[in-house]
């Protein structure tokens, strides 16, 4: 899916919370809406310095990047993040729920659901107050989690699979009152997307999964074209709360 280069007065100087932004696929984002005319705050958890190098490049584009460390399963940290939004900015245009998890070790029997189902509403209930009608949710997810109750996926993603569904499932639940304030929810969902971490550590469980997949549906979607689905989720004015927008194949 193509994202113009170019900025233009939908976006131009609108503000934007990307989550899990220090990397990969929200690091993309950021870069994106940068070039796009957004300005960008920078959820991290841990990354800093990878967080700061992403500020930079959208400082050298001419926009504001504000780097926020913090965990999105901690409240305290969530109302420290949108009171720096609220200080710097006094409104917020884009949520992008990227950051999600629950393969990680050493964490808490419920760690899954706190992190792609509280944590998720947490952070849209956060960010309401501070969001003006025309707002807009993207919530960001894979075809192993929303296609999570047609029984597909791998070995040791089924605790992950059903949160990050029922997270999906919880956003959608609160599209009637979202409405009633001008703000649209979009889920993009995507296949394994190559050099990501969750293929990367499925494949450790079963080695020759990512290979089995570009077989079965030939080339796997990268990095930049399933964050540019995800910015045009955000920017796109042709999606309709509840939409939902699928970068690869969905053959399951």
């Amino acid at each position: 899916m193509h994202v113009p280069a170019s900025t233009s007065s939908n976006t131009l100087d609108k503000k934007a919370l990307v989550t899990g932004a220090s990397r990969g696929i929200g690091a993309s984002v950021a870069r994106q809406l940068g070039r796009l005319g957004v300005d960008v705050a920078l959820n991290y958890r841990s990354k800093g310095p990878r967080a700061q190098e992403v500020a930079d490049e959208l400082v050298a584009l001419g926009r504001q990047a504000l780097p926020i460390q913090g965990d999105i399963t901690s409240a305290a940290d969530l109302a420290a993040t949108f009171d720096q939004i609220r200080a710097l900015w006094g409104h917020l245009d884009l949520l992008v729920l990227n950051a999600s998890g629950g393969l990680e070790q050493d964490k808490a029997a419920d760690y899954a659901m706190q992190l792609n189902l509280t944590a998720q509403i947490n952070l849209v209930h956060g960010a309401l107050p501070l969001m003006p009608r025309g707002g807009r949710i993207v919530f960001v997810t894979s075809h192993l989690v929303h296609f999570y109750r047609k029984g597909t996926g791998y070995d040791g993603y089924e605790t992950v699979a059903a949160s990050k569904r029922a997270g999906e499932d919880a956003l959608r639940a609160m599209i009637p009152s979202l409405s009633e304030l001008g703000i649209r929810l979009v889920i993009v969902s995507g296949d394994l997307i190559e050099g990501t971490i969750t293929p990367k550590l499925l494949e450790r469980q079963s080695r020759g999964l990512i290979e089995k997949r570009r077989q079965a549906v030939g080339a796997l979607p990268g990095v930049e074209e399933f964050a540019a689905a995800i910015v045009q989720a955000g920017v796109g004015e042709e999606y309709a709360s509840g939409d939902t927008i699928y970068v690869g194949s969905t053959e399951l």
